[in-house]
């Protein structure tokens, strides 16, 4: 019989996070909720009057986002907790529409800043040196000058703004509600209904049956709904370029990147580096077909695992040991603050009933962050801790060094403290499993670590740029024609494996494609963690500071000139190259250990 999940109420308190933290009593809370309505009146109560108020609007504006930060982070993670239960359900909901609210209530204040204009802004901070706080939110608002239209053009386009999200609704719709993909067979003969959420374990099924009809059996539903795609992919694709050019933008991806201070160099600079190290992408398909012996390698052997993941049989308290001495390289201060993860409630470790799946960090200015886990004794779940905490302390020196509304590192930066401390462990790891088939497990992660968030991503990236290119110049964005180009790069990217017309269709499956230019900071985050990983494994103690600078410093700067300062230059093709080498090692000592068989 299997095992019966166990309820929230009989988890030993043990391995439990402490949101009590945040709030000691559900009371508490709503304490709190009934001081945020307030707060946000407060805010919106500025309007047309930031000439003469901008002080008191800043603080007013501080005060309310922080306390919404509260709210919405307890009321969401005591729903993660089980999901099932109605009491946080509806917590959760109220906190969502508290901020909606306060979004409604901040609608006025970047024309208002930008009305002002930089001068007037620089005054007030001049005459009021305890705003420089708040500097970066306003040098963010002032960047948008030149891309700010006029009061009447600027209602009209907020006007269009639920129009204009159309097409990501109806993807949304048609992939997650509409579309049913039947059943197939499972590895025990069972027949099993085949989702989203099953079809990579699926693909990762040692048997090339199951592999096959999951692949075939997926990719036939969406072959139903091609030209329906194909039209709402063309809208979001075509929503981008108004909004663009609407805004003095020569194209949508300039829009998008400049949101985040990045120039389009950096990702081209990306796709040209792939593609130098695109033989070693072709060597990894060949070991991987060598590996599972195939007359030819198909894309629903991809996922395969060519050696079976270590079952470490690590109860969790050693895990954690073995993550806090495979960190030891970041220092003695690091490693004091990582233990208080393990011994001051941070972390929700096991899977109980009703819990979110996988696994997240969730930082809470002025608390701690928080790491929610679903421990299984492997060697992925001993990368997820590692990942996670690494989410958690980039948020917890954040918070510590730099004001509220300067914490939040941006999507640019967001992937990197996360991978660094995996890059750092697998390091650790490798002097500590020594036996052939964990080090062949270990360099298995390594390399499909990198196709999967290097390789892969490049390949959207490279993808993104090609379509909304073809838009810019009127050419019509057909399932034709957007599957030709979609075939055109895995030919490149995957010369070695069988290129068939159901791979080509997997641009309709993709969802980040409706979030234009979006994907390509996976590349650009893991390349800079591998070059932060290596620096500190250098043992330079300068450089260890570096990245310690990094970790503390939010958003703060632009985020080039944060990673600048830390040593690592995105504007410049090494750190991607540095980590494609990275690659290329793990490669050779994988077929070395192979030939050792």
């Amino acid at each position: 019989m299997p095992k019966e999940q166990k309820t929230r109420a009989q988890m030993d308190a043990r391995f439990l996070w402490k949101l009590e933290d945040i709030y000691p009593t559900d009371q508490a809370w709503e304490e709190d909720f009934q001081k945020a309505k307030p707060a946000a009146a407060r805010v919106a109560a500025f309007a047309g009057k930031l000439e003469q108020q901008l002080p008191e609007a800043l603080c007013a504006l501080e005060e309310a986002e922080l306390l919404l930060t509260r709210l919405y982070a307890y009321a969401r993670m005591r729903r993660d907790e089980d999901n099932g239960n109605t009491t946080y359900q509806g917590l959760a909901d109220r906190a969502q529409s508290l901020a909606v609210e306060l979004g409604a209530a901040t609608a006025y204040f970047g024309p208002e800043v930008l009305a002002l204009g930089r001068e007037k802004v620089e005054a007030v901070l001049r005459a009021h040196p305890e705003l420089e706080r708040f500097r970066r939110l306003l040098e963010g608002q002032l960047r948008l000058e030149a891309h700010t239209l006029g009061k009447a053009e600027e209602t009209l386009l907020a006007q269009a703004g639920e129009m204009a999200s159309a097409p990501d609704t109806i993807y949304s719709m048609l992939t997650d509600a509409d579309m049913k993909f039947g059943f197939v067979t499972g590895e025990d003969g069972e027949k099993v209904e085949l989702t989203h959420g099953r079809f990579i374990p699926l693909l990762q099924s040692p048997d090339r049956a199951v592999r096959k009809e999951a692949y075939e059996t997926y990719y036939a539903a969406y072959r139903g709904l091609t030209n329906a795609i194909a039209a709402t992919y063309s809208a979001s694709v075509k929503k981008d370029i108004f909004f663009a050019k609407a805004r003095g933008y020569a194209s949508s991806r300039e829009e998008s990147l400049f949101e985040n201070e990045i120039p389009e160099g950096v990702y081209d600079a990306l796709i040209e580096a792939v593609h130098r190290h695109l033989p070693a992408m072709h060597r990894y398909l060949a070991l991987r077909k060598k590996a599972l012996q195939l007359p030819e390698l198909r894309f629903y052997d991809i996922y395969a695992p060519i050696v079976p993941d270590v079952q470490l049989g690590l109860p969790y308290e050693e895990a954690c040991k073995l993550v806090l001495e495979g960190l030891a390289p970041l220092g003695e201060t690091y490693i004091q603050d990582l233990r208080r993860a393990f011994t001051d409630g941070w972390i929700d470790v096991y899977e109980n009933a009703g819990k979110t799946s996988g696994a997240y960090s969730w930082g809470v200015y002025g608390v701690h962050p928080y790491v929610l886990l679903n421990y299984e004794p492997t060697l992925d779940s001993l990368f997820t801790i590692a990942h996670e905490l690494g989410h958690s302390m980039h948020t917890f020196y954040s918070d510590k060094n730099q004001a509220f509304l300067n914490s939040e590192y941006p999507l640019f930066l967001a992937e990197i403290a996360s991978t660094t401390n995996e890059a750092i462990l697998l390091s650790s790891l490798k002097e500590k499993l020594t036996r052939r088939d964990q080090r062949m497990a270990l360099c298995n992660y390594q390399l499909e670590q990198i196709r999967g968030t290097v390789y892969r991503q490049t390949l959207f990236a490279e993808f993104e740029r090609e379509v909304h290119a073809m838009a810019m110049r009127g050419e019509a964005l057909t399932a034709e024609a957007l599957t030709a180009v979609y075939r055109r790069l895995n030919e490149v990217y995957y010369k070695g494996a069988v290129v068939d017309d159901d791979i080509a269709i997997e641009w309709m499956r993709i969802p980040h494609f409706y979030r234009a230019f979006y994907v390509y900071q996976y590349a650009t985050g893991y390349s800079a963690a591998v070059a932060f990983s290596r620096r500190v494994l250098s043992g330079d103690a300068h450089k260890r500071d570096q990245y310690l600078g990094f970790l503390a410093s939010g958003s703060s700067k632009p985020p080039l000139e944060t990673l600048r300062l830390a040593g690592v230059d995105m504007e410049s093709p090494e750190p991607v190259e540095e980590c494609l080498r990275s690659f290329e090692e793990a490669l050779d000592e994988m077929e070395r250990l192979m030939e050792e068989a």
